[in-house]
């Protein structure tokens, strides 16, 4: 399955980019997740949302292809 991921704050920094596609083997954002994990390790440090299509979904959220982004906590005001 083809991805298109959007990275934001300090997600996009430790990407060095703020926008990729993948292709991916899995159904999961579970699995896309532990993907992304091995490819930048430092995000396993970072609490973050995943969001599809832009909706706040969990780690067991089938995948449908649409836009993910991975969205970092924001600070209130």
């Amino acid at each position: 399955m083809h991805i298109n991921i959007k990275y934001f704050g300090q997600i996009a920094e430790i990407t060095k980019t703020e926008e990729e596609s993948l292709e991916l083997n899995g159904r999961l954002v579970s699995e896309l997740l532990e993907t992304l994990n091995q490819k930048y390790s430092k995000l396993k440090n970072i609490d973050f949302q995943v969001a599809q299509n832009q909706e706040l979904v969990s780690i067991e959220t089938e995948l449908t292809g649409a836009e993910i982004a991975l969205l970092p906590p924001f600070a209130g005001g």
